[in-house]
């Protein structure tokens, strides 16, 4: 007998195949049970006919309990009823091991509930979804920066200094010395870029923010390339042909699980470079001009800010040329300006808020020891950064893509703590 996964149903129809699989949800007549199955890589319906089976079998289907697991024996054939197009004919079930009182049915649950079940939420339709959708987009990352020349570098998570000055770090002991947990790897990858020109790395970044906002996470996942004789602009047209890739691999693969979201597909297919830009400048006074009376050049913006100058376009907008006093320190100034650096943030649409940070890096070592001066960082602790300055120094920028936020915009979830298998929140540690 053949065991196949449900995903590849499509390749045996009219054969008697076998899957091993758990039992998602169940109903039954006097005649038929049917059996909402998956195996992980998807979901199916499985059909019991009282008439075709034996009388143990049609009670073992009409009585096990959700989340069974279970060998199951049938014949694929199609089904233009369901969104999956196939369903399996049961011939013969196996159980191996009755699941007592699954404690997330398919009633209401509360959110608390829900996260206190993570490990066992991660089972259902939607949290499903959401995940393959995740999981596509970091394969067409890779797929992305491989295809354009990058190479794949690893920074440290222990860092003995913070790359952009904050104090919202994890500090911990390394041995007789502090030590950090990266809030970034983008001055590594500085350095990666000075030894292979272009480079992106994907790892896991840690922000010891207070915050309890449905954009934010204490530990999430950053993809950070950085590029070596590439200036600001020229980083612009990468984040954009970068997100747009990654928007429409997961249209093209990923229609169940977006149409299991009821995601409206129609507001992520017409994500195409290139996208909309506007500066802090303009956006200061469209913010003054709509509502905003309380913001003034010079500050940051909030969830609201960004929002509202969201809500006016239809695709992701950059929004370039901070402050340089509300910046790190590691922003190359704006040529013909003083008071601006060569940086955009990219804000998704729908409310999802900034998915990318992005910037020119100051290459210049007078300048770059200047700049460490003026945010009171210790000029030893950045000493091997300073001296990229001084061995080839060369234009280059790089940003970084909040994986979390963006599978949070793509798949329509609510709240980004759906967009990582096991979110770390500010009161949450467990599971």
């Amino acid at each position: 007998m053949k065991k196949i996964m449900i995903q590849d149903m499509h390749k045996h129809v009219g054969e008697t195949v076998k899957i091993g699989s758990w039992l998602a949800n169940k109903r039954s007549s006097g005649k038929i049970a049917f059996l909402q199955l998956r195996d992980g890589s998807g979901f199916v319906q499985g059909v019991v006919v009282k008439a075709e089976v034996s009388e143990e079998l049609f009670v073992k289907a009409k009585t096990m309990t959700q989340e069974t697991s279970m060998y199951i024996v049938g014949e694929v054939v199609k089904d233009e009823r369901s969104t999956f197009g196939f369903e399996l004919q049961i011939k013969d079930i196996e159980i191996i091991h009755e699941a007592i009182d699954f404690p997330i049915t398919p009633k209401e649950h509360g959110t608390e509930f829900l996260m206190d079940n993570r490990h066992l939420w991660l089972r259902s339709r939607k949290q499903h979804a959401i995940m393959k959708i995740r999981n596509e987009v970091i394969r067409a990352t890779y797929e992305f920066f491989n295809d354009n020349g990058y190479a794949k570098i690893d920074p440290p998570i222990l860092t003995g200094s913070a790359p952009e000055g904050t104090s919202e770090l994890f500090q911990t002991k390394y041995f007789d010395e502090d030590a950090y947990l990266s809030q970034s790897g983008q001055l590594y990858m500085e350095a990666a870029a000075m030894a292979f020109g272009k480079v992106f790395s994907f790892g896991p970044t840690f922000r010891a923010e207070k915050s309890k906002t449905r954009r934010h996470l204490i530990e999430f996942w950053m993809i950070e390339p950085e590029m070596a004789f590439v200036e600001f602009e020229e980083s612009l047209e990468v984040q954009e042909q970068f997100v747009s890739y990654v928007v429409q691999s997961v249209l093209k693969n990923c229609k169940l699980e977006l149409e299991r979201l009821e995601r409206d597909v129609t507001k992520l297919e017409h994500i195409q470079a290139p996208f909309p830009r506007i500066s802090y400048d303009d956006a200061i006074v469209f913010l003054n001009e709509n509502g905003f009376d309380d913001i003034k050049w010079g500050d940051d913006f909030g969830a609201p800010h960004e929002t509202a100058i969201a809500e006016h376009y239809a695709k992701p907008v950059f929004i370039t040329h901070y402050p340089i006093g509300i910046k790190p320190f590691y922003m190359q100034p704006h040529p013909d300006r003083e008071d601006v650096v060569l940086c955009a943030d990219l804000i998704a649409p729908e409310g999802y808020g900034e998915i990318i940070g992005g910037s020119q890096r100051v290459h210049d070592y007078d300048l770059l020891k200047q700049r460490l001066a003026e945010h009171n960082l210790d000029e030893n602790t950045y000493s091997w950064y300073l001296e990229l300055r001084k061995q080839g120094s060369v234009p280059h920028s790089g940003f970084g893509l909040g994986l979390e936020r963006t599978v949070a915009w793509i798949s329509g979830a609510e709240h980004v703590r759906e967009a990582i298998p096991f979110p770390r929140l500010l009161n949450r540690l467990y599971p």
